[in-house]
């Protein structure tokens, strides 16, 4: 037998060699026992949270990500009324991976979307097959879904769990619950949420909120889990509109619009002691839920022969608020702003004694008054001469008065600005500047003409005349609050400007109100109340075509306003036009349905009632003047012409302070 060979043991009995292999044992025993850690680590961190980390792990694998909307802030009337608001609507999806997970979610589920949304098995076998893997198909033509049909679906998944891969996703949908009132305040929003007009738009990132989201994984079996962060809904905006006032002036807007009709008819309500408008709007209306609906303003026929362009500026057109957006030569109802100016700065006085003499010469220019053709009005005190609308007193007084002091006035009073209002596309109106004006534009620019306004601007700065001088910027936000009704931001109220004295206001109160009573508005008047005012009558450019601007503005009760109101009717449709009875008559009319539901009430008193004035007018002044409008463009009718005039004294006319 074969001697066994030794084995050679020389390399592995060397010192070098023995190290290495306790080095490489010692590495291994610390794998090991960092193996035996990271163990133990995981098994402690799946104890304390594997939920968690699961949910991550599934979540890389399979998870969904979607947005939950917020709602819309309401926007409400000074009552509370909802003008606009945001209602939730629901879309269906649906999941065709998760019903086909396994066959015996297929039929259950098949009949639960026949039984509640009368969707055919044929049609769901068509999704299934179409998109097998899809995790989420949205069954558009069932987007508004109302909560009924969505709970009733719910109710069958709880008592069913074969019913698998129906899901409900959260919208909201913008409705008007008033349709076609105050839109041009309110305005309208787009799908998106992005404000269109009116307070919708001004208001329009207080409005929105902020979106959730819902975070979810798809278990083992496909079970879809949730984790929401909620949406925060957004603010509240509280305006200072009446609703139901607002109604009643829109009514009386169609009436006439049915029994005369016109170019444009337009009202606006203003408290005057805050600035803040209680109704604004004109015969240009649409449905807030349809505002790109133009059957509202032309025939069917007409729509059609429109071009892309041509039905945007339609839309456009329809949607613009007149009351803001517009501008025009107001004529005689701005001539309160010129003796207000005159009398302040001490260039006219109660007491003095004018003499109309049918009108003025003044550079090149003669300008005739609206008594021209009668030789003029005579001799008139300062009321007596706003009582029946004296072009020639007011190009006399405004000469003296001057150009500078005239511009700072009509600054002071907002003419020729924006007024500030929080609405979109206003208007500041044209006027001249210490360059352009020179004695011809300050006599016609006195009594109304070659300049123009716009119904907010003439709003304030009438209610500056009438409530003491301040003026207040106009608005039509009185708060904005939040869910939980904490106030974010609140029109203070505050005086933006101090225009004229206390002294001069009283005195303007009481030309008014002998205007509306025995003047040239007499037609405002309302049985019980005191209403002081001024009309206009304003020939449009180009001058001698018949077309006309009538307007009135007044307030109640004239001794302590609480309303101003203010009515412009342009181009009536009548054959003679020059007649501001048009505008004073539908004042007279919406007053008398009004003013019980702003809480003003006849007064009834004998101190209320005015005394009979002392002067009576000049022969002259008691002419018809209801005539076309003389050369310079102006004509203020004059129904049953003033018989006596206003007392110059302080407190003969019985008005209380």
């Amino acid at each position: 037998m074969a001697k066994r060979r030794a084995r050679d043991t020389r390399y592995k009995n060397k010192p070098g060699t023995r190290r290495m292999r306790f080095r490489i044992l010692l590495v291994f025993g610390f794998v090991i026992l960092g193996c035996i850690g990271l163990t133990a680590q995981i098994i402690r961190l799946n104890k304390v949270k594997g939920d968690n980390y699961t949910k991550r792990m599934l979540a890389q694998q399979s998870h969904t990500s979607n947005a939950i909307p917020y709602k819309r802030g309401d926007i409400v009337d000074t009552n509370g009324n909802k003008l606009a608001t945001s209602v939730k609507v629901y879309n269906l999806f649906l999941d065709p991976a998760a019903i086909l997970k396994d066959k015996k979610y297929l039929q259950p589920t098949k009949d639960a979307l026949e039984n509640v949304f009368g969707i055919s098995g044929s049609d769901v076998d068509k999704i299934l097959k179409d998109n097998p893997t899809s995790r989420y198909y949205l069954m558009k033509e069932y987007g508004e879904l109302d909560k009924d049909i969505v709970t009733k679906m719910e109710k069958l998944q709880e008592k069913d769990e074969n019913i698998r891969g129906i899901h409900f996703e959260e919208e909201y949908k913008r409705e008007y619950p008033y349709s076609t009132v105050a839109c041009d305040v309110i305005g309208f929003c787009t799908d998106t949420n992005s404000g269109t007009w009116g307070i919708e738009n001004t208001y329009n990132d207080m409005l929105n909120g902020t979106n959730g989201r819902q975070f979810g994984y798809y278990d083992s079996e496909l079970n879809l889990v949730k984790t929401i962060k909620a949406a925060t809904n957004g603010y509240t905006v509280k305006s200072t509109i009446d609703v139901n006032v607002q109604g009643i002036m829109e009514q009386h807007i169609q009436k006439f619009m049915k029994n005369t009709g016109a170019k444009k008819i337009a009202c606006l309500l203003m408290n005057p002691n805050t600035g803040g408008i209680v109704a604004m709007g004109s015969n240009s209306v649409y449905d807030l839920n349809d505002p790109r609906n133009l059957s509202v303003a032309y025939t069917q026929e007409e729509i059609s022969a429109m071009s892309e362009e041509e039905q945007l500026k339609a839309l456009n057109e329809l949607w613009r608020n007149y009351c803001i957006s517009d501008s025009y030569e107001p004529g005689s109802t701005f001539k309160p702003i010129t003796v207000a100016a005159c009398l302040d700065e001490g260039k006219a006085s109660r007491k003095s004694t004018y003499v109309c003499d049918g009108g003025q010469q003044v550079a090149d220019r003669y300008i005739k008054c609206v008594a021209n053709r009668y030789g003029g009005h005579g001799a008139l005190s300062l009321g007596q001469a706003l009582m029946v609308s004296c072009n020639d007193v007011m190009m006399q007084i405004s000469a003296k008065l001057g150009k500078e002091k005239f511009l700072d006035y009509m600054d002071a009073f907002g003419i020729g600005r924006k007024t500030g209002i929080d609405l979109p596309g206003e208007a500041t109106g044209t006027v001249f500047n210490n360059d352009t004006m020179h004695s011809t534009q300050l006599a016609t620019s006195s009594f109304g003409q070659s300049q123009t306004v716009t119904m907010v601007q003439m709003a304030a700065a009438f209610s500056a005349i009438v409530n003491g001088g301040n003026y207040y910027r106009p608005h039509v936000v009185e708060e904005v609050s939040s869910e939980s009704g904490a106030v974010i931001q609140a029109e203070d109220d505050a005086v933006e400007s101090k225009v004229i004295t206390e002294k001069t206001s009283r005195l303007l109160r009481k030309f008014l109100l002998a205007t509306v009573e025995e003047g040239t508005a007499n037609p405002a008047s309302v049985k019980g109340y005191k209403v002081g005012g001024k009309t206009g009558t304003a020939e449009k450019i180009p001058r001698g075509q018949g077309k006309y601007l009538v307007s009135f503005i007044g307030c109640v009760p004239a001794n302590n306003p609480k309303l101003v109101v203010y009515t412009v009717i342009d181009e009536p449709n009548v054959e003679d036009q020059a007649h501001s009875t048009y505008a004073t008559e539908f004042t007279s009319s919406l007053l008398k349905d009004i003013l019980p539901m702003l809480e003003i009430y006849p007064s009834g008193k004998k101190s209320d009632i005015t005394k009979a004035s002392k002067l009576k007018l000049p022969s002259t002044a008691k002419s018809n003047l209801d005539e076309e409008a003389p050369e310079g463009g102006y004509s203020d009718s004059s129904y049953g012409v003033a018989q006596k005039a206003a007392d110059d004294e302080e407190g003969d006319t019985g008005m209380n302070n």
